[in-house]
């Protein structure tokens, strides 16, 4: 849980939710290229990168002078089921306390 966790908290951040999106688009990136047209520096890319990269969501891997990251798509999907069995249990309570809402006398 607590992975899962740091995804959410590292996907919480609007640049680094843009990073990974465009770093799923282009197939994988660097620092330089995902820093033109934002508003912050090539430095702060690389520190969302780095928070990214400990969530588990992107792998950097050294191409010549800089690092290329790519998704970790497995990332996500584990992310995702953690979701998706979070709920199930929540629709679960939630239709209990409904039928004893409903039926006090059951």
């Amino acid at each position: 849980m607590i992975a899962e966790l740091e995804v959410l908290s590292a996907l919480s951040d609007p640049t680094r939710w843009e990073l990974l999106n465009e770093i799923a688009d282009r197939g994988g990136s660097t620092a330089t290229v995902l820093a033109v047209g934002r508003p912050v520096s090539r430095q702060a890319v690389v520190k969302h990168l780095g928070v990214l990269e400990r969530a588990g969501l992107v792998t950097g891997r050294r191409a010549g002078r800089e690092m290329r990251y790519v998704v970790r798509a497995e990332r996500l999907d584990q992310t995702a089921r953690w979701m998706a069995e979070a709920a199930s249990r929540w629709d679960a309570r939630l239709a209990t306390i409904k039928e004893l809402a409903e039926n006090p006398d059951a």
